[in-house]
Formats: structure tokens, sequence, C-alpha cells
């Protein structure tokens, strides 16, 4: 560098600055993020259950707000990140705190403490101070909510216990991370495969239910009614085409059924919050497949903000005002009489 000019110098100078600060960015976002998710996440979990210990709510929105003024306040002075640890909060609790004001105090007795006793302290031994922390903890330990949490869903189970092994033998944040990842895993399985169910008449009643569920209701002759129970966008989009057409198949294939001979097949959507454009496409493509096998389409209470994408997108006018019906009994009522209408044509 002793044969660059000034001005060579000055430019080496700032583009060896510019890529430090460049990898000082890049390490910094991607442990900002992580940490400001499981902080969150640690936080508001260990609130809930606390608070359902006195009987008392919590509110997410309220937590975040504060998890956020707390860290951004706390970053002017080079503070480190501020969440509900779980062993100062068990400690907390079983010290009888009752109000915010507690922070308050144990933060000026810890700033005293730092200042004028900490060489005091400074041969307590660590075992001692995680045995305050152990016994604090233990109290925590709920066998009974356990046991009972295998018995009633073990997947919740399996979460529950990861989250405890990974705390135990890696470290508290993944722990945390592993549970949350597998809780988002379930939602997402469960987003992906909606239940979807074939209703069928409760004998002497108006009431349509799940056959499965009640193996006395009957089907219609000639009608199948299926209802969806989630959301229907890209993600689940195949899976309902699939099953929709599934059950056509096995009605149709069924000799025994009382609807092998369909001609109208309705969609229960009471149950469907929203819907996409991909959605939408969806309900079309399943119209055309089974309208060229003969079978026509209806829709059954779908809520304002679906029927109103339905709506925009043409759908209506593409199966027609008539075949969107208030209930699964006027729909039923209403095929029926196109059904017994059709013979009556075909004689004349």
């Amino acid at each position: 560098m002793s044969g660059w000019s000034f001005e060579e110098r000055i430019e080496s100078h700032f583009h060896l600055r510019f890529e430090l600060q460049l990898c000082l960015y890049n390490g910094a976002h991607k442990s900002g993020l992580a940490t400001g998710i499981l902080a969150t996440t640690e936080g508001i979990a260990i609130g809930r259950s606390f608070a359902m210990k006195r009987n008392e709510q919590t509110d997410g929105n309220k937590e975040m707000i504060a998890f956020g003024l707390m860290n951004l306040v706390g970053s002017f002075t080079s503070c480190y990140l501020t969440t509900g640890p779980f062993s100062k909060t068990a400690v907390n609790f079983n010290a009888g705190a009752r109000t915010p004001m507690a922070n308050v105090v144990m933060a000026l007795c810890m700033m005293l403490i730092l200042l004028f006793l900490a060489p005091v302290f400074r041969y307590t031994p660590q075992v001692a101070l995680s045995a305050i922390i152990t016994v604090a903890m233990l109290g925590l330990i709920k066998y009974d909510e356990v046991y009972h949490l295998y018995k009633v869903d073990k997947f919740d189970f399996c979460i529950c216990m990861a989250a405890f092994l990974g705390v135990i033998f890696i470290t508290m944040d993944m722990g945390l991370m592993i549970s949350v990842c597998l809780s988002i895993v379930r939602a997402l399985l469960y987003v992906a495969r909606p239940a979807t169910c074939k209703l069928g008449n409760i004998p002497n009643s108006a009431l349509y239910r799940d056959v499965e569920q009640y193996p006395a209701a009957s089907g219609v002759p000639g009608i199948i009614v299926l209802q969806l129970g989630s959301p229907i966008y890209f993600a689940n989009c195949i899976y309902l085409k699939e099953r929709i057409m599934r059950w056509v198949r096995d009605e149709q294939g069924n000799p025994n059924s009382k609807t092998a001979d369909i001609e109208h097949v309705l969609l229960d959507l009471g149950g469907v919050t929203t819907i996409d454009m991909t959605g939408i496409e969806t309900l079309v493509e399943i119209r055309r497949n089974i309208l060229a096998k003969g079978i026509k389409m209806g829709i059954i209470n779908p809520r304002i903000n679906v029927l109103e994408k339905m709506m925009l997108s043409k759908f209506v006018d593409l199966i027609g005002k008539e075949s969107i019906f208030l209930s699964v009994e006027d729909a039923v009522k209403t095929c029926q009489f196109s059904l017994n209408q059709s013979p009556q044509k075909g004689d004349s």
C-alpha cells in the first residue's frame, strides 16, 4: 500500500469499512430475527402459564408491544435482549409478587447489589444459585397434566416432551424452537388436509349430519351432500378436489348406495371462512368434471365474504343463482323436486 495514492487509500478504507459493516449486518439481522421470535414466544408462553395459576388473562398484543418497547429503549444503552425468563419469573412468582412494581423493586435491589455488594457474593457457590432456581421450578411441573395430555392428544404430548427434553439436554432456546416448529408443522397439516364429510338425513328430522358420526343418518337418493370445514385456498385446493371427486366415484361405484345414481352434488360451505382465487378456480374445475358426468353442483350457505368473491369472479353467474341455497334442507328439497320433474319431462 506504500505505492498507493491518497485517493486510492481513502477508497480502499471505505471499501473495507463497507464490507465489514455488511458482514456485521448479515450476522446481526439473522440473529436478531431468531432471538426476537424466540424471546417473544417464550415471554408470552411463560406469562400465560403463570396467569393460568391465578385465573388471570393476558393479552398477547400488549405483551408483544411491551417487549418491543423494552428492547427498543434498551438498544440505545446496549442492554441485553429483554424477555420474560422462566427461572426469574418462577422465583418472582413464588416470592409472592402481585404487580409489575415487584420488577421495579427487584431492579433497584439488583442495581444496589451490583454497585455495593458484588464482592460479597463473588464466592457464592453456583450450586446454591442453581438450587434456588430448581426449587422454584419443581413446583411448576404438573405430572398429572402431562399424563392427561398423553391420553387426550398424542401429538400435543410429543410437542410437550420435545420442549421438555430440548430444554434439559440442549438449551432453552433450542427446546422452545423445536416445540414451536412442531406446532407450526401440525397447523400446516391441519390446513393442508381439512376435514370433509358426507352428510345424511337424521330420520324423522330435518337435520343433516356426518354419516360416519351418526350411522343412522341416511343419504338422499340421487343427491350427495358434502361439508367443507376450512378455508379454501392454494394450500389445500388439490386435496379438496381429490377428496370430492373420490366421494363421487365411491358413491357411483357402490351399487348398494342410495346415491349411486348421482345427479346433484351439494357443497356445504358454512364452515368455509374465506376463499382465494385458486380456490374458486378449483370449484370451477370440480363443476366442469362432474358436469361431464351429468352431475350438477350446488352451493349451500356460503359466508358473506366468500359469496362476494364468488360474485366478483363470476362464479355465481357460472353456476346460476338458483344453485345457491340457504340451508341443506332447502337445497335437498329443490334437488328432489328437480329429480321428480325429470322423469315427467321424459315421459311427455
